[in-house]
């Protein structure tokens, strides 16, 4: 690599150049005034969780600083004529929350053994449990990719010494990147989430014809009830969107994010940013009893992906959940033609609902020699458990075998 190129740590995306990092995040795609998309050559499908907006909606809004305990640390391949080549969406952290991939064990561990666990490095879109790219490489040739992942991995692994930090983790990876990583020392995990795949279908109809029958009747029935005490549906996205729509989703999302998890990682501002930054991204799916809205799920929309996220509610209705993030998410991938549905993280309730298991990655680099090879040989046995597991609820498919 000529010596001209430079690899650089900037603690703000807020200061990088919104269309040049784009360019290296999804290259080929380009987003118009209010996240409009428009393919311009891209060779692989648009994520819109690396984009400069949404990245930037975190950091601005203060759920991804230093003060949340996401200290920005992204790094940035630099050609002083042809400007970012390459980044990394990284941040030094003092805590393990909002990851999705657990290692409070390893952090109990390692301290227990007289290790300071923190902090660390996270290669990852903060509070996001969605597969995307991390080592971000823009358009070129595979060499030139090749050589770019390689350069910011080992630009990682350079950062983690220098800070000296226990670990760095790189979380929901796409199979080069979990390589690239591989080869700079990194040892692999897996996990499983559940997403629905579009066989295209033309309505949901078609979809539920291709399950067994007793699992197309119980899934009318839910749909049924899950409207019954009057309840609307509506699908609020682009320029519909308004505050009183994020005024209300926000409250569901408190409410149910603090019974569930005590503390919801985003605040009332990142809905209004993202909101302002990247509308076209974004469906709202928003349920109304008498006249006023009583819960909701937010979605983010990729070139051929729809993105669950978040949910809340302020009235429990049996089934409303299932009805406003699976079935309405089934819906529309449907009505426009989207590849598949991610549902986010966890969640076996999904596999019933026609979303079945898919494999997640994620790389880890310790520094520590001996600590490295007791998650090494540990991450060896839960990679057999997670595929055992695959299989398992593969088993409980409601997809009809035979003549079902």
């Amino acid at each position: 690599m000529p010596q001209e190129i430079v690899l650089k740590v900037e603690t703000s995306l807020a200061a990088v150049d919104r269309d040049g990092f784009d360019a290296v995040a999804n290259p080929g795609w380009h987003r118009a005034a209010g996240g409009k998309l428009e393919d311009r050559g891209s060779t692989s499908p648009y994520n819109p969780f690396v984009c400069h907006d949404f990245l930037t909606a975190l950091e601005i809004s203060g759920c991804a600083t230093g003060r949340s305990g996401w200290l920005g640390q992204h790094l940035l391949l630099e050609d002083p004529e042809a400007g970012l080549l390459a980044a990394a969406p990284l941040y030094l952290k003092n805590h393990s929350q909002g990851e999705y991939v657990f290692d409070h064990g390893w952090a109990d561990a390692y301290e227990r053994a007289g290790g300071r666990y923190y902090p660390k490095l996270q290669l990852s879109v903060p509070f996001t449990p969605a597969t995307g790219p991390r080592l971000l490489v823009g358009a070129g040739s595979e060499t030139e990719a090749a050589t770019r992942r390689a350069a910011l991995a080992a630009g990682v692994v350079e950062l983690a010494r220098r800070h000296r930090v226990s670990s760095v983790h790189a979380t929901f990876l796409e199979t080069a990147d979990a390589e690239a990583l591989g080869e700079a020392g990194f040892v692999a995990r897996s996990d499983r989430q559940f997403h629905w795949t579009n066989a295209g279908y033309g309505s949901y109809a078609d979809f539920l014809g291709e399950l067994a029958s007793r699992k197309r009747k119980a899934l009318r029935k839910e749909r049924e009830a899950a409207l019954a005490a009057g309840i609307e549906i509506e699908w609020v996205t682009g320029a519909d969107l308004t505050e009183a729509h994020w005024d209300a989703f926000h409250a569901f999302y408190v409410d149910t994010g603090s019974r569930k998890w005590g503390r919801p990682y985003l605040n009332r501002r990142f809905f209004s940013e993202v909101s302002a930054l990247m509308a076209d991204r974004i469906l709202l799916v928003m349920a109304k009893r008498e006249g006023r809205y009583i819960a909701g799920a937010l979605n983010f929309i990729g070139s051929d992906t729809l993105y669950g996220r978040n949910w809340g509610c302020i009235e429990e209705h049996p089934f409303l959940h299932f009805e406003v993030c699976y079935h309405q998410a089934i819906d529309f991938a449907i009505a426009h033609g989207l590849a598949r549905v991610e549902a986010g993280a966890q969640g076996e309730h999904k596999l019933a609902r026609g979303y079945l298991p898919a494999t997640t990655h994620s790389a880890h680099w310790i520094a520590d020699p001996g600590f490295r090879e007791a998650v090494a040989d540990y991450l060896v046995r839960e990679r057999a458990a997670v595929a055992a597991d695959a299989e398992a609820c593969l088993e409980l498919s409601p997809f009809r075998r035979g003549d079902g």
